[in-house]
C-alpha cells in the first residue's frame, strides 16, 4: 500500500514534536530536515551506515549528505508528494540513533 501525505490533525502534532527534536519543515518541498554534528567522521559515517540499515528495512530512503563530522538529512516521499508517516518513522529512528 502506498504512503500517504498526513493530515491534519496529524500532520500539526508530527511537525510540532519534530521541531522539538530539531527538524525543520520546508513547505515549498513538503519536506523536513535536520543537520546532525558528531565527534568526527567516522562517527558521522557510522551513523549514516546504521540509519541506511532502517532506510532499506522501511523501504524509504533519505536525501542527506555529508561534510567531515556533519550530515544533513532531507526527508519527503516523492511518491505521495510530501510528508508522510514514512517521514516521521524515519526520522525518529534517526534520531535515536544519533543519540
Amino acid at each position: 500500500m502506498p504512503a500517504e501525505k498526513l493530515v491534519e490533525p496529524a500532520r500539526t502534532e508530527a511537525l510540532a514534536e519534530l521541531a522539538g527534536r530539531g527538524w525543520s519543515h520546508d513547505a515549498a518541498r513538503d519536506a523536513i530536515g535536520k543537520s546532525y554534528k558528531f565527534k568526527n567522521f567516522v562517527e558521522a559515517f557510522g551513523f549514516m551506515a546504521r540509519a541506511a540499515l532502517w532506510a532499506e528495512k522501511l523501504n524509504h530512503h533519505p536525501e542527506w549528505s555529508n561534510v567531515y563530522n556533519r550530515v544533513e538529512v532531507t526527508l519527503t516521499t516523492h511518491d505521495a508528494g510530501g510528508l508522510t508517516e514514512l517521514d516521521v518513522k524515519l526520522a525518529g529512528r534517526m534520531d535515536a540513533l544519533a543519540g
